[in-house]
């Protein structure tokens, strides 16, 4: 089975496309989203906005993200925009500091940025290996903490919604990601119980193959392949997660957990995010 010829969703789709919760859900609330320039978190940002929230969108690349703030903008949300990285504790400190001082409160936070290239453990470089971990561990730790400190010191609460990945079974040709995943999992867990004094929830959602533009960093061979290693033989929607997503940030009894959101993938399939060797029965 191939993968689609074009992967996201435009923002035309996102404005109208259905959520699966009530209109007003998050009137009047502040929701940062990491990794909104493109795919689950632009649609966050859509999602969101439509549910009465403002949103603060930050990612690496401002062209992307003053475009997702416009179309969010267009449809009557409200965005903030700020370039930056999530690894430069500083700057993420500093994107705090500025939706306090700005907009007076923060509720909800997305950890959705991130990013891994496939490739062998055995061929990762001391670079390669490190960015991805900068990426994927360290920078959503940053943010959380940010967020807690935050909240914290403003004496309320708030919820964390991480984006990780299905990781029980290993995830071979992305060792790197795997690893930083697992920790941000384990991570969402230790904190869960260690800030729930301070009203604060945290949860992880954990996609499968998922149709956004993230998919153009494989191989076509593989993203044909992608579809098939799940028993509902497709890709998954970006709306999709993000009716997760606002489903968990808005879920006030639950923390500590992790959503799994695959097709079945993890209970059944075979995914190789690199051409898969002889010795387990070559290319799928």
């Amino acid at each position: 089975m191939t993968g689609p010829q074009r992967y996201g969703r435009s923002d035309a789709e996102l404005a109208v496309l259905p959520i699966g919760l009530a209109a007003g859900s998050f009137a009047g609330q502040v929701v940062v989203i990491s990794g909104a320039g493109t795919g689950i978190g632009r649609a966050c940002a859509h999602w969101f906005a439509r549910l009465g929230a403002d949103v603060v969108l930050c990612g690496r690349n401002a062209d992307r993200l003053v475009a997702a703030a416009a179309a969010v903008s267009a449809h009557g949300g409200r965005a903030m925009v700020q370039a930056m990285t999530i690894r430069d504790p500083e700057a993420v400190a500093a994107l705090f500091a500025r939706i306090w001082a700005e907009w007076g409160r923060v509720d909800v936070l997305v950890n959705n940025a991130g990013g891994q290239f496939p490739q062998a453990a055995i061929d990762f470089s001391a670079k390669g290996w490190n960015a991805v971990i900068d990426t994927n561990l360290n920078g959503p730790f940053w943010m959380m903490q940010a967020a807690a400190r935050g909240w914290r010191d403003h004496q309320r609460g708030g919820a964390i919604v991480n984006v990780v990945a299905g990781v029980t079974r290993g995830m071979p040709g992305v060792a790197h990601t795997c690893a930083a995943r697992a920790g941000v999992i384990h991570l969402s867990k230790t904190v869960a119980v260690e800030w729930a004094p301070l009203g604060i929830r945290i949860n992880c959602v954990a996609p499968g193959v998922i149709a956004s533009e993230g998919m153009n960093a494989y191989p076509p061979a593989v993203q044909a392949a992608f579809a098939g290693t799940n028993t509902m033989k497709r890709f998954g929607e970006v709306e999709e997660i993000a009716d997760a997503i606002v489903f968990l940030a808005g879920a006030g009894f639950m923390t500590g957990e992790v959503l799994t959101i695959d097709g079945g993938q993890q209970l059944w399939g075979d995914q190789w995010t690199i051409p898969r060797p002889d010795y387990f029965g070559g290319p799928a």
